[in-house]
């Protein structure tokens, strides 16, 4: 599908929106989907056809559905009915909803992970484990790290590092991404960029999205020298003392897979950077029990707790 981005959309954005709520990010993801905008919580999705199937689903936007009224999603989900089979999504750790809310709105509600926050009000000291204290006051009398003004000039760069992500870690699909991804991300209001260099050379560099009093952190990427002079850790260690600046909090986001209180490198380098965790919710709803069952059935499906079933094995 031919990434066809509505730079209207963006120019027209409510004031004071940015981050995963900015229409310029739905419109950076169209080649995976077309953009939509709920217009009762005024959160994105993409629709997306469903494969050897004459019919279309929705998705919320990778890897967070935020929207600005969570109590508002009944009413979209109703306009939705008539149109898409189905929906699931991932929601915001920050997002103004409750469980019971969440169970009575969808048919699918799995905890799905754990997610490791700063609350950037505290002072790092209290929060950041001594390891990654350590390491960072390490790497930093080595690497110079900044917070890029022009995100889009360094788009070469990351396109770089972010190939060396993908090469080490098989990385297909969605999460690869694409040039053409990339270079709306990098414009979406709210984009935040900090490059780590060792005499000049860039070695990593760390995509940051904000939204009134929260950050996420996006996606970050490295050298092979980066990974040597610990570059996650000087990088981190900067963006927590600029954001403190104006956020209240930071996602870290969670470990990789599917399992919680999982104890790999990746769930113990971002535990190490949280003052607490909360929880992110896998939720999907069937709009038309029908024309899923159908869908399953051509498909040949055996029972499957992926959501929804005709999708096994697209993210994991």
């Amino acid at each position: 599908m031919k990434n066809e981005v509505d730079f209207s959309l963006a120019r027209n954005a409510p004031c004071g929106v940015s981050g995963f709520l900015h229409p310029a990010y739905a419109q950076s993801l169209a080649e995976f989907g077309k953009p939509r905008l709920l217009t009762n919580c005024r959160g994105w999705i993409l629709e997306r056809p469903i494969p050897q199937s004459p019919y279309r689903d929705g998705m919320g936007l990778y890897p967070l559905f935020c929207c600005e009224n969570w109590a508002a999603l009944p009413a979209d989900f109703s306009n939705l009915e008539s149109e898409l089979v189905s929906i699931s999504l991932v929601t915001d750790p920050f997002g103004r909803f409750s469980l019971p809310e969440l169970l009575k709105g969808f048919t699918v509600v799995k905890l799905f992970k754990e997610h490791y926050v700063a609350d950037l009000h505290r002072s790092p000291e209290s929060y950041v484990s001594p390891h990654h204290r350590y390491y960072s006051k390490k790497s930093l009398k080595k690497l110079h790290v900044e917070k890029c003004q022009q995100p889009l000039k360094h788009l070469t760069e990351w396109i770089e590092l972010y190939g060396n992500l993908i090469s080490r870690h098989n990385i297909t699909g969605m999460r690869a991404f694409s040039l053409q991804c990339f270079e709306g991300v990098l414009e979406v209001p709210g984009l935040v960029m900090f490059r780590a260099t060792n005499e000049e050379r860039t070695v990593g560099a760390l995509l940051l999205y904000l939204h009134g009093d929260f950050g996420y952190v996006f996606l970050s990427a490295f050298t092979d020298e980066g990974y040597r002079l610990r570059a996650a850790y000087a990088l981190r260690w900067v963006a927590i003392q600029e954001l403190a600046k104006d956020s209240r909090w930071l996602d870290m986001g969670a470990g990789a897979g599917l399992a919680t209180g999982a104890s790999d490198g990746l769930t113990t380098f971002k535990r190490g950077w949280a003052s607490e965790t909360k929880p992110v919710y896998f939720c999907g709803q069937i709009f038309d029990t029908g024309k899923y069952n159908e869908i399953v059935a051509a498909k040949g499906i055996s029972r499957t707790d992926y959501f929804p079933a005709y999708r096994v094995g697209e993210f994991f």
